[in-house]
């Protein structure tokens, strides 16, 4: 499946070391001995580190990641990194400097991105759970393509503290897992305050593992135009209207209403997160570390652009470029500002839906898995794949995949949800209750 980059050798060692404390008698932590698969932008001291790229191929991180610190701390045994596209830049895990990752269910076709390597780790227990990142819908959409639980919470809930920076105010760790109640688990051991990262949440974090039956009736939106929207696969539209009427059916109350910024989301999200983009990964430069281009040169800027040329891949050299032109004198009020006014607009627009409902329910892509290379030359319809999930990061809300429906093609696709800030423990509930319920 290509959805590892690394096992790492000494996962035996740990394992043997939680079965002697075990013996021994010793208290035990939440995650003993669960095996874990980390995305490779996630820092594992004395562990090489990539985010699949030949910029970053051989870099050993000097330190852990507070979510891998605290992962840890409760038992648990780190087996390897996941394969991904290229510093989180895709949907499609195609763009990795180690090759494609292919989908458990279809090898010929895409498992999603870019947190490919992560969901196919779980789809095809190679690991119990898998933390990946989620920028746009980089944890939700594999999770959609490979039939399993997808999780980001709401921005700052967990420390990105040790994640490799893709664009810092959008990326949120997230967690795959076949189930809620292990989402659950490892989101109560990760989550937190951390000196580390001034972004982080102080908030209490709850058991959200023992706080997972619900019998509530809830008020429920979903957006008009995102199910009548021209890119959305008919028979996915088709499920998606008969379970909500199966949800009222249940007593839950659910409305249409209008979202007419629906299809200002991807360029929005495009516009700010290229251009934080071309800002974090301006400090490869072949300097200090990382890759370096061999050979003679004439002056430093020849060096830097002879690196970072050979050291990217296309995808990245694409999103940094677009990231530089909007941030670029007599375009940024244009593009950049723009945008940072729309992003403001869809947070305004979400907290008043959010004041008279509890969730909002979508699609979670607008089609099952697509095959490996149909995509790869159109950047535009590879754009679209994200439609429905980059409100969430735009505006920083939780939200979640569930796997609930399977298409005529014999490929699942899920029903997102999303709740508004903190409310993880609702969000993951209701979840828990769809998974568990023939609803």
């Amino acid at each position: 499946m290509n959805a590892f980059v690394e096992v790492f050798d000494d996962a035996i060692e740990r394992a043997n070391f939680l079965d002697q404390l075990q013996q021994n008698g010793k208290p035990l932590g939440k995650l003993h001995g669960v095996v874990v698969s980390i995305k490779d932008v996630i820092c594992y001291k004395d562990h090489k580190v990539s985010a699949a790229s030949k910029m970053l191929n051989n870099f050993t991180s000097l330190y852990n990641a507070t979510a891998v610190e605290r992962l840890q701390q409760e038992g648990a045994i780190i087996i390897g990194r996941n394969n991904c596209d290229e510093f989180a830049m895709g949907s499609s895990s195609e763009n990795s400097f180690y090759g494609v990752t292919k989908n458990g269910f279809d090898e010929s076709l895409v498992p999603g991105g870019s947190s490919g390597g992560s969901a196919v780790a779980v789809q095809m227990n190679m690991s119990m759970v898998s933390l990946g990142s989620d920028t746009g819908g980089s944890v939700r959409q594999p999770a959609d393509f490979c039939g399993i639980v997808g999780f980001k919470p709401t921005y700052g809930k967990i420390s990105r503290y040790g994640l490799i920076a893709y664009a810092s105010s959008f990326d949120q760790i997230g967690i795959f897992a076949k189930n809620i109640h292990d989402v659950s688990l490892v989101l109560e051991v990760i989550a937190g305050a951390d000196d580390f990262d001034s972004t982080a949440a102080n908030q209490e974090i709850p058991a959200y593992s023992k706080a997972l039956s619900s019998t509530q009736k809830y008020k429920i939106a979903y957006f008009k135009q995102a199910l009548e929207h021209q890119s959305l696969d008919q028979e996915i539209a088709s499920a998606i209207k008969s379970f909500i009427k199966k949800l009222q059916a249940d007593g839950h109350t659910i409305d249409a209403i209008d979202f007419e910024l629906l299809d200002q989301t991807i360029p929005t999200y495009y516009v700010l997160t290229t251009a934080e983009a071309s800002s974090n990964l301006s400090r490869y430069d072949g300097v200090k570390f990382g890759y370096r281009a061999s050979g003679e040169f004439g002056s430093l800027q020849e060096m830097y652009k002879k690196t970072r040329s050979e050291g990217f891949g296309k995808e990245v050299h694409r999103r940094i470029m677009l990231g530089t032109f909007v941030l670029s004198e007599g375009y940024f009020d244009a593009y950049y500002t723009k945008a940072q006014q729309v992003r403001q607009m869809l947070s305004q627009s979400v907290q008043e839906i959010f004041s008279n409902y509890q969730f909002i329910i979508s699609p979670t892509v607008p089609s099952t898995a697509f095959k490996i290379g149909e995509k790869k030359n159109d950047a535009t319809e590879m754009y679209l794949a994200d439609l429905y999930t980059v409100l969430a990061n735009l505006v920083g809300v939780p939200a979640i995949s569930i796997p609930l429906f399977k298409h005529s093609n014999q490929m699942p696709f899920g029903l997102q949800m999303m709740a508004t800030h903190h409310h993880e423990i609702d969000l993951l509930s209701f979840s828990n209750y769809l998974l568990d319920n023939d609803i």
